[in-house]
């Protein structure tokens, strides 16, 4: 399987490509890594260095992709956050050039804005991009749970009602949504789930919810989850590989006391997952 990661990178820590390429590339898989920004670190601590790709000069690197051969062979195309306006466009491009050379070829889709506790923290005009161009392009979209919300324009919180907004998300494109970080009033305490759902069926998971803020841990899961799903077809199992891979990676983290991923320390996770949480069908 090869897979154009379209998405940031940073030197210190791990998210964006920083933190999906490695996982896939322990499970067996060609990445090809496309850079949107070139930080020296997440966001997150409040101050970075570096600079957003001007997507111009994005368009070019992936235009040397192609001068090389490559489209025809690329089975997925991978997109997390999004520096800057202008990457929205050479994303698709790139998305409908890349099914031209291979129709076979999919387009996932991680909507990043924002989460439940920080709100959105991506410029106001991308939110609106998202959901108007970019995730009606898609085949599978990741969204959290905050996410979906602001996609459909509803505020899932139940089972049923999260069902629901992703019927609405599937109903303007994608065929299959991951939905990350669901947290509904009536779990189990201490918990967290995510669903899948796509033409043949729903299916959730739920594991124990860790004491933390993991930056990357959504980039790993997207990244994970397509490459399983675009292996298999089968979204019961890829949630169920995807559950137990960055469970064990938080937890290593968790354990370490360090602030970013331990995302190499974890690799065995990635490559042999344990399988140690039950999917069950719903809906």
């Amino acid at each position: 399987m090869k897979v154009l990661s379209i998405q940031s990178a940073v030197a210190y820590g791990h998210v964006g490509n920083s933190a999906a390429v490695f996982p896939l590339q322990r499970i067996g898989v060609e990445v090809m890594p496309v850079y949107t920004v070139n930080f020296s670190n997440h966001t997150g601590y409040g101050a970075w260095r570096g600079p957003l790709i001007d997507p111009v000069d994005v368009r070019e690197v992936i235009n040397g992709i192609e001068d090389r051969g490559a489209f025809p062979k690329i089975d997925v195309v991978l997109s997390g956050y999004q520096g800057s306006e202008g990457i929205a466009d050479v994303i698709l491009d790139a998305v409908g050039r890349i099914k031209a050379a291979n129709p076979e070829a999919v387009y996932s889709c991680d909507p990043v804005m924002g989460n439940a506790k920080s709100g959105c923290f991506v410029a106001p005009a991308i939110p609106v991009l998202l959901r108007d161009r970019v995730v009606p392009a898609a085949d599978l979209i990741t969204p959290n749970q905050f996410e979906l919300g602001y996609l459909t324009g509803t505020e899932p919180d139940t089972l049923e009602t999260t069902l629901e907004s992703v019927d609405l998300a599937r109903a303007t494109g994608p065929r299959t949504v991951l939905v990350t970080s669901v947290e509904r009033p009536d779990r189990e305490e201490g918990t967290i789930e995510m669903l899948a759902v796509d033409d043949r069926g729903a299916w959730i998971v739920q594991t124990p919810l860790l004491p933390m803020k993991a930056n990357g841990s959504g980039d790993v899961t997207a990244a994970l989850f397509t490459a399983h799903y675009r292996r298999t077809g089968d979204a019961a199992d890829a949630l169920a590989r995807t559950a137990s891979s960055v469970f064990d990676l938080l937890a290593n983290t968790h354990e370490s006391g360090e602030r970013e991923l331990q995302l190499v320390e974890s690799q065995e996770s990635y490559a042999h997952p344990v399988m140690q949480f039950e999917v069950r069908r719903v809906g």
